[in-house]
Order: C-alpha cells, then sequence, then structure tokens
C-alpha cells in the first residue's frame, strides 16, 4: 500500500527523482493552467461591444490577482533561506514560483487589454515579460547545464583543477632551467599569461584569443614539429608540458564558462525584478490618483 508523500517508483521498483518542475504530479503547472484558462474564458465571453480593459472590473481583478503573484513570487529569494518540508518545502515553492511565473504572461497582458503605450503601465509589462523571459532561461540551463558541468569535472574539484595548473606551471619553470634565453622566453609566455583574462564575454564564450599558452606552444612547435624528434630532450619536454596545460586550461574555462552560464541570468532576473516592483508601484499609483 502507497504511502502518502512516497516518492514514486519506476518498472523496477526504485524510487525516482522527482525534481520541481515535475513536483506532486505537476500539482502547479495544473494550477496555473486552469487559472490561465478561466482568465481566457471570461475575456473571450465578455459582451464584445465593450472588450475588458485594464479600466474595467476584469481588468482591476487580473490587475490585484498579477500584482498579489509578482509580489509573492520575489519572495522566493527569501523562502531559500528556511529549509523546511511538506506542503509548503522550496521544492514545492519553487515549482509554484515557476508555473504561476508563466501564468503572468496570460494575466498580465489579458489585464493590458492589448493597449499598449509609451508610459508606464506599457513599462511594467515590458519589464515584467523580460524577467519572465530570463526565468524561462533559468530554468532552461538549471535543468541542463548541471550535468555537464560534472560530466565535464569528473572526479575532481574546481580546486584541483586550479591546483593541477599550478604544477604544471612549476614542472615548466624548471624544466625551462636548461634552455636558451631565446627558448625560456617562449616558456614565460606561458608562465606570464593570465589564463583567465579576458572578462565576462571570454568566459561565457571559452574563447580566449591572447592565451599565452596556445601562443607559447605554436612557437616551440616551428622548431620541434607537430611530433617533436630533433633529440632535444628539454624542448621536447616542454612542448609535452605545454600541450598539458592547454588541456587542463581548456577543461578549467570550459568549467567556468558553465559556471557563468548558470549564474549570468540572476544578474538579469534579480535587478529587473527589482525594477519591475518599482514599475508596478508606479503603475498602480498613477491609476489610482491620476485616473
Amino acid at each position: 500500500m502507497a504511502t502518502r508523500g512516497a516518492r514514486p517508483l519506476d518498472a523496477g521498483g526504485a524510487a525516482q527523482h522527482e525534481g520541481f518542475l515535475r513536483y506532486r504530479g505537476y500539482r502547479w503547472l495544473k494550477l496555473a493552467l486552469a487559472i490561465s484558462l478561466a482568465a481566457i474564458l471570461i475575456y473571450a465571453f465578455h459582451d464584445a461591444r465593450s472588450r475588458p480593459n485594464g479600466g474595467s472590473w476584469y481588468g482591476y481583478t487580473l490587475g490585484t490577482i498579477g500584482a498579489g503573484l509578482i509580489l509573492w513570487l520575489t519572495l522566493l529569494g527569501v523562502r531559500k533561506r528556511a529549509m523546511t518540508r511538506g506542503r509548503w518545502s522550496l521544492k514545492a515553492w519553487t515549482s509554484a514560483h515557476v508555473y504561476l511565473g508563466l501564468s503572468l504572461v496570460v494575466i498580465g497582458t489579458l489585464h493590458t487589454g492589448f493597449q499598449f503605450g509609451w508610459n508606464v503601465h506599457t513599462l511594467a509589462y515590458a519589464l515584467m515579460m523580460i524577467v519572465i523571459i530570463s526565468g524561462i532561461y533559468g530554468i532552461a540551463v538549471y535543468s541542463t547545464l548541471p550535468r555537464v558541468l560534472s560530466a565535464n569535472r569528473g572526479e575532481t574539484t574546481q580546486a584541483q583543477m586550479l591546483d593541477n595548473l599550478r604544477q604544471l606551471d612549476r614542472q615548466l619553470h624548471e624544466a625551462a632551467q636548461p634552455l636558451g634565453q631565446r627558448h625560456a622566453e617562449i616558456v614565460r609566455m606561458s608562465l606570464d599569461d593570465d589564463p583567465f583574462g579576458g572578462g565576462l564575454i571570454a568566459r561565457l564564450t571559452g574563447r580566449y584569443p591572447k592565451c599565452g599558452t596556445r601562443a607559447a606552444q605554436e612557437a616551440i612547435r616551428i622548431e620541434t614539429g607537430p611530433r617533436p624528434a630533433i633529440g632535444d630532450d628539454a624542448l621536447e619536454r616542454i612542448d609535452v608540458l605545454l600541450e598539458r596545460k592547454e588541456a587542463a586550461l581548456a577543461r578549467i574555462r570550459q568549467h567556468l564558462k558553465l559556471k557563468a552560464l548558470l549564474e549570468i541570468w540572476l544578474y538579469v532576473h534579480v535587478p529587473l525584478t527589482f525594477a519591475l516592483i518599482a514599475a508596478l508601484f508606479a503603475h498602480i499609483f498613477s491609476v489610482f490618483f491620476y485616473w
């Protein structure tokens, strides 16, 4: 006999992981769809001679619901600091945040009555849509990138990857001691380079066109060839170490790129949410005091 709150089982009888999107059989998705459908039906069957807008009873009702939802949705950040179980667990709250947030597309659009202009009302609507779109991006990346991030990292942590990079630099420094000045300067191109320089754009794209390690290896291979065979053991060792370092750098840069893609949306979503709240209060104030 199934117990209340038990996890669903797969065909082999093993418990399945229930993510926040599937929480309780998509409970909040169903509720959001029901709210959206009700709003659409009322709008569709309203008197055709007087389509509802923001100033009608229908518009005020949807506006009140939408404003309440927006303010409630902003509480997720506060809710994350309290870990509880049950109906209002963080997973349940996040699921409600996602699906009720998406229902604002219907609620907010019908509230406007499709009347837009260069005013604070349209600004509030535009900010709401941008916040929702950034939230959709957040859902997409959090559903896919953590697995890719884990696969790229393997069994190592970020600290271990950085420590491996430092060890390669020490080995390069030691291996460069027997070299002449010209070859030592080539190795220094890698040792003195900031491997993660280039700013946010470089981190998000994973492209570092001025990589000192890549430039050093290209310069070394002009003399050693793609497969070192000139008998210079020190130069061959440098070539091997530069190749290892470039591979290590590629792995760390991919790790940092995935982390940046996971985090960057918050730098849009959170500030614009506060901007939305400000525009929402300006919208409400202007409606009740100037109309």
